[in-house]
């Protein structure tokens, strides 16, 4: 973990937002490469990211709203820009451009390794899930989407029909995560998808970034799939524990999979997932609001959705800086 005594210099304490942005600043999340075609950007990555931290933590609507308020003239604004980095104020039309292609998935990847480097998550078992989240305004039902017909003005066309069996049929899209388990709880990579897409799809891209770090991955039955098992395995050196049953002519490589399943010490790890992920998801849609997206578009959800769980992960590293009793509570602290 960063050094206390250089927090405590050069993390503001007059807000807990400005501590944030300043550790931001500390930490090296991402750095942005000379590319070979193209203007290079005025405005390094790591600076869009705390602006965008900024719209995120005080629930501004829009990337117009963004943009006035940090154009406000007084000292607390002016502090505000400062921490962000900014020396001068981007075009609403950056904002916008940048917001969407922010590179979020390696950065929460980077930082959910901090928080395993840094011994502050249990290293044994980590829990990989998927959430529906409706998307903003009226449903497209199939009917009319086969036919490419839009009966009514307000429909997010890039969403898609998802079902769980806990919400039925929703219309949106689909956040998937991985997260630590034991003590502290949070997400350790993520990624988003239209709520069409199976979760053994996104499956390879949650558990590389942790691969090396822990021995066990919990997960439902949406991930029993043989090729998962094996790429567990052999690439990310880990054990992959789901519902598995025995059918007729089970191969032997199966069997000893149901094996470790029906043990104690199987079901010790698989039971990780109710205390684990799955009150992660509800925690995120209670502090951010996303049940329900308040954006349309598959690029804009994503980019916002992505920030709310970035903004998650670095709201409780703050907290474990400062030896909070309670890192997790995250909601109290928003918009201060």
């Amino acid at each position: 973990m960063l050094a206390k005594r250089e927090i405590l210099s050069k993390v503001q304490s007059e807000s807990i937002l400005l501590g944030i942005l300043h550790l931001i600043g500390l930490l090296c999340l991402y750095k942005d490469v000379d590319k070979k075609r193209g203007r290079p950007y005025v405005y390094p990555t790591t600076v869009i990211l705390r602006c965008c931290v900024v719209r995120i933590w005080m629930r501004i609507p829009s990337v117009n709203s963004l943009h006035y308020y940090l154009s406000i003239d007084d000292a607390y604004h002016r502090r505000i820009c400062n921490a962000c980095g900014l020396h001068t104020l981007p075009d609403r039309r950056t904002f916008d451009r940048r917001f969407k292609v922010l590179p979020l998935r390696q950065i929460i990847a980077r930082m959910g390794q901090t928080f395993l480097l840094e011994g502050l998550v249990d290293i044994t078992t980590a829990s990989v899930d998927s959430s529906l989240l409706k998307a903003r305004g009226h449903v497209w039902h199939k009917s009319s989407m086969k036919k490419k017909v839009l009966p009514i003005s307000g429909i997010d066309t890039d969403a898609r029909w998802g079902f769980s069996k806990s919400k039925g049929w929703v219309f949106g899209y689909k956040l998937h995560l991985s997260c630590s388990t034991g003590g502290l709880v949070v997400p350790l990579s993520a990624d988003y998808t239209t709520a069409n897409i199976a979760d053994n799809q996104s499956y390879r891209p949650l558990v590389l970034p942790i691969s090396g770090f822990v021995d066990n991955i919990a997960a439902d039955p949406a991930y029993d799939d043989g090729e998962l098992y094996r790429f567990s395995s052999d690439v990310c050196a880990a054990r992959l524990v789901c519902p598995i049953k025995r059918y007729k002519n089970t191969p032997q490589e199966r069997l000893e999979l149901v094996e470790f399943y029906k043990s104690k010490e199987g079901q010790v790890i698989y039971s990780t997932r109710k205390i684990s992920i799955e009150p992660l998801f509800e925690c995120l849609k209670d502090a951010f609001g996303i049940s329900v997206l308040p954006v349309r578009g598959f690029d804009i959800s994503a980019s916002h959705v992505l920030m709310c769980v970035f903004a998650y992960q670095i709201a409780v590293y703050y907290n474990c800086l400062f030896d909070s009793d309670n890192p997790r509570c995250v909601k109290r602290m928003l918009c201060n």
